[in-house]
């Protein structure tokens, strides 16, 4: 089989992941061919050795076999199948909630797990957690256990359902724009429109989104469904040979409005849900893949495995605060196919506001809470890229009329257009979101970032090496939890590495290696953190301004550690280093630390031992 390019680097590369790494995620877009790489490497790496794959859909595991089949024994574990060993199969393929007990008996002999969709890894699910606990303490020390997803995060704010508990290491295998570059995906083209009358702010939060009963009846309420129909009839006129969609939705009541509405204009279109017969799916899917079926309304189902290389339109009817949802939802569309070069991705929900392009997306094995918290500010992406002294940044809503004289409020950057009209319909008449103050920014952060690199440089020249470097115990004897923060984040600022990185693997790398300089720092001196459900920006803040809650001691000391870090370095080293930082202090903060602490990348009983 001929190779893309991102696969031959990967497999050139797969004995130093293996060595450094014990579980990992191999990541790349939907579309990109993760499960060709799978065979591959299972081809060239593990011949007559003992393969195990899981995954949730029936899809992936009917693919491997197909493609395993030639050159390998392969089984396919059956729903209630009872095995104890491999026998003569090399490789068997098994969907992670079926054959539970067969699985588990399998484990200690295998060579390699490979775990399809890993986001949905939870290291205190139960669909999981016996395969963990059976690789951990049963698993052969040479074996490996290797994920697979277009989008390593969960979707959850809990401290103990984090995919940094389980692997350790993201390895990213190919980008979206690289594999545009290559025709491999197509370019996504964004219609995003800000709907004025859809009201989330009293929704309550749960699991890290917004319930879907008070989404379902904001969407209703609204005129979400309404502008999405109208910006579709434009846009479908602009895709070649024909309109072919997917239509997103949170739940089966915005699913049966929004098709009532498609069809009442002519458009052919069904709906899909987890509640689809199987034949009835497949025949509807087989439907639109031809664009016999013109508009595919799916409550979920089309999220992860569902392949439509013809579908040239997204439409996302779904409001949410995870970038997983957006990320998988959109990237059905960027499959490459014959005559089509783009995928028009219609947003009535505020995700390309929130999050921004799919193709700039950034993924990190652990977020909490706030992360998700943050997002609640439809206008998250946007204020993000807001400089003061580049005007430029700033977006505009259009409050012009649209062809069926709804408000256009389509979404667009500042500049590029002349008079700053609205490139769909011409108008003038806009909203400058950031003049308008429709941003929540938390300017703390911001403020922080200032206050960081004035004071830094300018106290610790006044503070003496000889006098501070003797009060390192004295200064860790901290007496708040602001105080210990302050200090965590000043040693990571310490520790961590100021260098450019090429790729969020080695991103994530350098932040690994620096928390765990931290954290041998803590635990050799008796140090524990008791886990938070925040990280105070204010408390770093309160350390640098020598305030109320952080005492002198500590506060000099903490400035001192910094300070001796900032000769030599240039602006933009500093700048990586204060970044990355922060995310150590965070995640030290939020997760603890403690002498029994046993994470994929830091034994705490170890290092005492040692």
């Amino acid at each position: 089989m001929l190779l893309r390019k991102w696969q031959k680097e990967i497999i050139n590369r797969y004995g130093e992941i293996c060595k450094s790494h014990k579980k990992f995620i191999l990541k790349a877009p939907t579309g990109a061919g993760k499960t060709v790489l799978a065979s591959e490497i299972i081809k060239k790496f593990y011949r007559h050795k003992k393969i195990l794959v899981l995954c949730h859909r029936l899809v992936l595991l009917e693919q491997l076999e197909k493609e395993l089949k030639i050159d390998h024994k392969v089984k396919k574990l059956g729903i209630s199948e009872d095995i104890k060993c491999f026998g003569n199969a090399d490789i068997i393929l098994s969907t992670n909630l079926r054959s539970k007990y067969a699985v588990a008996s399998l484990i200690p002999d295998a060579d390699l797990i490979i775990i399809d969709e890993a986001h949905r890894v939870s290291p205190v699910g139960s669909a999981y957690q016996r395969v963990l606990d059976i690789f951990d303490t049963r698993g052969k020390k040479t074996s490996h256990i290797m994920g697979l997803t277009a989008s390593p995060e969960r979707r959850t704010g809990n401290q103990n359902d984090q995919l940094g508990l389980v692997f350790d290491a993201i390895i990213d295998c190919a980008d979206v724009n690289s594999l545009i570059q290559e025709n491999v995906l197509v370019k996504p083209i964004y219609r995003p429109h800000f709907i004025h009358d859809l009201n989330l702010n009293n929704a309550e939060i749960k699991n890290g989104d917004f319930p879907i009963s008070i989404l379902s009846n904001a969407i209703i309420k609204s005129s979400m469904i309404e502008y999405a129909l109208s910006i579709y009839k434009e846009e479908r006129t602009n895709v070649k040979p024909k309109p072919i969609s997917a239509w997103f939705c949170p739940d089966i009541a915005v699913a049966e409005k929004t098709l009532e509405y498609i069809q009442k204009i002519g458009i052919k279109a069904e709906i899909l849900t987890a509640l689809t017969p199987t034949g009835e799916r497949n025949k509807i899917l087989s439907s639109h893949e031809k664009g016999v079926t013109e508009a595919v309304v799916s409550v979920g189902v089309l999220i992860e495995g569902w392949d439509n290389p013809n579908c040239n339109i997204i439409v996302h009817l779904r409001p949410t605060l995870s970038k997983v949802l957006w990320g998988q939802s959109v990237g059905r569309g960027l499959r490459s196919a014959k005559n089509k070069n783009k995928c028009i991705i219609i947003d009535v929900s505020s995700n390309w506001s929130t999050f921004g392009p799919v193709e700039n997306l950034k993924w990190d094995l652990w977020s909490h809470r706030r992360s998700f918290m943050k997002f609640q500010n439809r206008f998250n992406w946007i204020a993000q890229q807001f400089d003061e002294n580049e005007k430029k940044s700033s977006f505009f809503i259009c409050e012009g009329k649209n062809k069926d004289l709804r408000r256009c409020s389509y979404i667009y950057k500042k500049n590029p257009y002349k008079d700053d009209q609205c490139p769909m319909c011409n108008s003038t008449a806009c909203i400058d979101i950031h003049k308008e103050k429709l941003i929540d920014v938390n300017v703390s952060d911001l403020n922080l970032h200032g206050m960081f690199f004035d004071r830094v440089p300018r106290v610790s020249k006044e503070l003496k090496a000889s006098v501070w470097n003797s009060l390192e115990r004295q200064a860790w004897l901290c007496k708040s939890i602001e105080e210990l923060t302050f200090l965590i984040f000043c040693k990571a600022f310490y520790f961590i590495s100021g260098e450019k990185t090429n790729s969020e693997s080695e991103y994530w790398n350098l932040i690994i290696k620096a928390e765990i300089e931290v954290r041998k720092f803590l635990i050799n001196k008796d140090i524990s953190v008791t886990q938070q459900e925040e990280f105070s920006y204010a408390a770093i803040a309160d350390g640098l301004l020598l305030g109320k809650n952080v005492r002198t001691v500590q506060a000099h000391y903490g400035i001192f550690i910094c300070g001796q870090k900032f000769d030599g370095l240039s602006t933009k080293e500093l700048e990586r280093k204060y970044q990355k930082a922060l995310q150590i202090g965070e995640r030290i903060i939020i997760m603890g630390c403690h002498n029994r602490e046993k994470l994929p990348y830091f034994n705490a009983q170890l290092e005492l031992n040692s």
